[in-house]
């Protein structure tokens, strides 16, 4: 950050003299998704205690109510984002591999698309106000969900707020889409018209199929090489085409990185007992961390911009520039559905 950038008390992750590269530039995308993750798992019990709107929250006081420690899922939440808004900035180590995922679950129905689109489903975000009615507004007037190649396709706007009821939706949603409701992102073409259902897992053994989930998106593992190919559940009643993400080389090597980073930030601002000490993030992810602690007193959402606005410099030897990805207005703007209720004023009894 520049004297002048502290003078104006603007969050700058980039020195003008010191363009980053095409890792760094990756790396402050994904960190961006992992801190918006973070913001996405604040439940009204926190903001209560913090005493704060969730678009006011600082990055200390996010840190305070994190549970990563605790909280096994939130490496999957944060990768859920990640890979989300990789799409929707046309990150190429995501998008082709998905795109290829895409036109081998539909042939006829992507044939011609080349920039695929993403909307962040997961039916626990239905709690926020106006969730619903954003996936279901981005999506085309007459969109549809592909489940399978047979019959008509259902239409999006009937079936999504049904499936955002999680499993007690089963009944309803019948046999074709019987699973949807687990999915993560409606996978689309341009016009947002065809959708398919993908589940994402940060652990491969994880993924599950089910009817009316298309694709599955996933780390590298041992047993699952990096590329597209098509996987029968364990009863070969199911399947999902499986895009696997390589790692360490890859997009998961970055999201690794990022989030060791981010830990590394969090326990430090939040004051959490440290994680494994073995796991440490890469010097370029530690120079995040170090920008992140010093911004401790900041909002969040200025911070995201700042993240988001680093992923965009104009790079040394790169021909292609990431979109900028703003956050949902759900996430900061929109509130529960629940009213805040302030504890009420500590009474005791007489003992006598």
């Amino acid at each position: 950050m520049t004297e002048d950038d502290a003078k104006a008390g603007r969050i700058s992750f980039v020195r003008q003299t010191a363009p980053i590269d095409e890792r760094g530039r990756a790396m402050y995308a994904v960190t961006r998704s992992i801190i918006r993750a973070l913001v996405d798992q604040l439940s009204i019990q926190d903001l209560t205690d913090l005493n704060t709107e969730r678009v006011d929250i600082t990055l200390r006081q996010l840190s305070v109510a994190a549970r990563l420690q605790r909280d096994k899922g939130m490496r999957g939440d944060g990768f859920e984002w990640a890979i989300h808004e990789a799409i929707r900035g046309q990150e190429p180590t995501v998008v082709e591999p998905i795109l290829h995922a895409m036109k081998m679950a539909s042939p006829k129905s992507f044939k011609g698309t080349a920039v695929p689109q993403s909307l962040l489903f997961g039916y626990e975000r239905a709690k926020y106000l106006g969730f619903l009615d954003a996936v279901v507004g981005d999506a085309a007037e007459a969109a549809v969900i592909l489940p399978d190649t047979r019959g008509r396709p259902p239409t999006f706007g009937n079936w999504v707020p049904v499936a955002a009821q999680g499993k007690a939706a089963e009944p309803v949603l019948g046999a074709r889409l019987l699973k949807v409701w687990k999915t993560d992102l409606f996978l689309s073409d341009e016009a947002r018209h065809r959708h398919v259902a993908a589940t994402i897992k940060s652990n491969a053994e994880q993924l599950e199929a089910g009817p009316g989930l298309r694709i599955g998106i996933v780390p590298e593992a041992h047993n699952l090489p990096r590329g597209v190919s098509y996987h029968w559940n364990k009863t070969r009643t199911d399947g999902l085409w499986v895009v696997t993400l390589a790692d360490p080389n890859g997009f998961m090597g970055l999201y690794n990185d990022a989030y060791g980073a981010v830990a590394e930030a969090i326990a430090t601002l939040g004051r959490h007992e440290r994680g494994n000490y073995w796991s440490k993030p890469s010097p370029m992810g530690v120079r995040i961390q170090q920008q992140l602690e010093s911004y401790g007193t900041r909002k969040v959402v200025d911070i995201e911009d700042g993240l988001n606005e680093a992923a965009q410099q104009d790079l040394v030897g790169v021909e292609e520039r990431l979109v900028p990805v703003d956050a949902p207005p759900w996430l900061h703007l929109g509130k529960p559905k629940q009213p805040m209720i302030l504890a009420p004023k500590p009474s005791f009894i007489k003992l006598d």
